[in-house]
């Protein structure tokens, strides 16, 4: 009995060490199917007796590996299958790397899980059906992939999720109904069909739910709702009696209600770690600057170096300026897509606001167009085209996608920024507003800046995305030409860029419009295709301008529309015969309301 006693004694002492090791061994493997370019698994040693004292490892009670977060860690390579021996691992928290390559079949193993989060990565393939096994899944983030095939249908046996993100991916089929029935769900910027038996797949939703109570409980139940319906009712027919004879005015500041931010994931900064990042907020980092405030270069602190662009918001005492922090980082934090620039994080102080962005290594279109430095060289066709059609995707986005939808109100090339690889990623939601179906807002103060303005705002104050499609025309032509939206010709004076395009074109021009840096290195056709698509985007019946979605079906596609361009060609010749008639002893100008902005209130408010 004694001899059993000490064997049970010694199995017992060496049964969490063998765990251990055996830990230690399944993340090594992991460690070594990544690419580890910024040294962040430099102390996953296969020589160590434990993982639980690695760095971006969690255990519980020093024994269990519970977690591995390495999100933004800018790993590449591929996934090990290896992860999947973690049998106790609760977290695996991937997301904003460039990992490739397929999600292993064996992830279905990690029985424990309750959050995994690959999105915003390279990964390919199908989904695993295997993913279906896990019963204790609560979060699923696949989203900004490039995975393809269907959604498994053994997602339906998940019995813990409840927020589940596969946005922005190549999916296709039929949408499980048990997965629009969760409590958070986005699966936009796929090929996916909604069933009759679906309500919604546009974006997320919020499902509440009961369970089967007494009658007493019903009865009870069922007249506390008609006492609040009868109270809602009386509040509701009070206000309406104080509201029904005056206008509804939106306006630029913050009303009675308070702002209440879901910062989820968001990151809260501390004012030190940005000062420091920034270098002091030097001069030298200084990489724009508004009438909103200055963005400096930064780099945060640690082995990875991550660098990032600080806007730093000037007037935040104001009202104004306190709206617009709240504006942009509410926004920004709906809208999640590779073209809408993603915010960081955030940093209050008393005296302070300030948000965190991703550093754009080409900074934006206007700059790599306007600001060419000598051993720059100045952006191709064909980079140029791309540029266009990311910005469109990601308007399409915030017109049609995002729940809610948003105006971003301040289109233009300067608010169009360019990551490492020229992609094109929609910035600058000081301005944006959500979209209030129902409601016939005006602003008091018209917004935006000179040039892209749409005639119809100015003169109504109502933006809508009508209004960013007019911003989206004028960009269009900013991309092609290099020049900007308002400015001053020899030949012609201060004019709109749209006037002078109309003029070339006129006069047959058409090889004088595109960008002088650019040679003769360019594709005619399209040249003319996205001049027409800049011009219909221009209409001044803005109704008349296509949505953003058929912008870009006209960007991938080959040739516009017959019927639309001869409708732009129409309205243009009525319009030009109706002024030269009120206008006879003035010299001809395409554009009436161009001559009128002079006399419009400051738009572009330093920015």
């Amino acid at each position: 009995m004694k001899l059993l006693a000490f064997v049970l004694v010694l199995l017992g002492c060496l049964q969490p060490s063998a765990a251990a090791e055996f830990q230690v061994e399944a993340l090594y493997e992991m460690k070594q199917k990544l690419i580890d370019n910024n040294g962040v698994l430099n102390d996953w040693e296969d020589n160590q007796m434990s993982p639980c004292y690695w760095d971006h490892i969690s255990c519980e009670d020093n024994k269990k590996v519970t977690t591995i977060s390495l999100p933004s860690s800018g790993l590449t390579g591929v996934l090990s299958p290896s992860i999947a021996k973690l049998t106790t691992l609760q977290q695996l928290l991937l997301n904003d790397n460039s990992i490739t390559g397929g999600i292993p079949q064996e992830f279905g193993n990690l029985s424990s899980l309750t959050t995994l989060n690959l999105g915003k990565n390279n990964l390919n393939g199908s989904i695993p059906d295997s993913l279906g096994r896990l019963p204790k899944l609560q979060i699923l983030d696949l989203s900004q992939n490039h995975l393809s095939g269907n959604i498994p249908s053994s997602f339906s046996n998940l019995p813990s999720l409840n927020n589940i993100n596969l946005a922005c991916n190549n999916l296709s089929g039929e949408i499980p109904q048990h997965l629009v029935q969760v409590a958070e769900y986005n699966y936009t910027g796929n090929h996916l069909k909604c069933g009759q038996h679906l309500f919604s797949c546009e974006g997320r939703s919020t499902k509440t739910g009961g369970s089967k109570s007494s009658k007493l409980k019903v009865v009870l139940g069922s007249i506390a709702g008609a006492v609040t319906l009868l109270v809602i009712g009386g509040l509701f027919v009070l206000w309406w009696q104080r509201m029904r004879y005056r206008p509804e005015i939106f306006i630029d500041v913050p009303g009675q209600n308070d702002h209440k931010l879901e910062f989820g994931q968001i990151k809260r900064f501390s004012w030190r770690e940005l000062h420091i990042a920034t270098n002091n907020f030097s001069e030298q980092n200084v990489l724009g600057k508004g009438g909103f405030g200055t963005v400096y270069k930064g780099v945060l602190p640690g082995p990875a170096s991550i660098k990032i662009a600080v806007k730093r918001l000037s007037d935040v005492q104001s009202p104004e300026g306190e709206l617009t922090f709240l504006r942009e980082v509410e926004l920004i934090s709906i809208a999640v897509h590779k073209n809408i620039l993603r915010l960081i994080g955030f940093c209050t102080t008393p005296a302070e606001r300030l948000l965190v962005y991703p550093f754009m290594e080409n900074l934006s279109v206007a700059s790599r167009l306007r600001d060419i430095k000598l051993n720059e060289p100045a952006l191709d066709w064909s980079t140029r085209m791309r540029i266009a059609l990311g910005a469109a995707r990601g308007l399409e986005y915030l017109h049609e996608h995002c729940n809610p939808k948003i105006i971003h109100r301040d289109v233009k090339a300067a608010n169009v920024l360019l990551d490492g690889n020229f992609e094109a990623v929609v910035g600058d939601f000081g301005l944006a507003k959500t979209m209030d179906i129902g409601r016939n807002t005006v602003t008091t103060v018209v917004r935006g800046t000179m040039g892209h303005i749409a005639p119809e705002y100015i003169k109504t104050g109502r933006p809508s995305v009508k209004t960013d499609i007019y911003g989206y025309g004028v960009t269009l032509l900013e991309i092609v030409t290099g020049e900007r939206a308002f400015a001053f010709y020899p030949e012609a004076g201060e004019i709109m860029l749209i006037d002078r395009v109309k003029l070339l074109m006129e006069e047959g021009q058409l090889q004088a419009i595109v960008d002088r840096n650019l040679g003769a290195l360019y594709d005619l056709e399209e040249l003319e295709k996205i001049i027409q698509i800049a011009l219909l985007c221009t209409h001044m019946e803005p109704d008349h301008r296509p949505a953003m979605s058929e912008v870009v079906e006209m960007l991938e596609g080959e040739l516009i529309p017959a019927e639309r361009w001869e409708d732009w060609q129409m309205t243009e010749v009525s319009r030009r015969q109706q002024y030269e008639m009120r206008q006879q002893r003035k010299p001809f100008s395409f554009s009436e309301e161009s001559l009128n902005i002079q006399e419009a209130i400051e738009l572009s408010t330093g920015r």
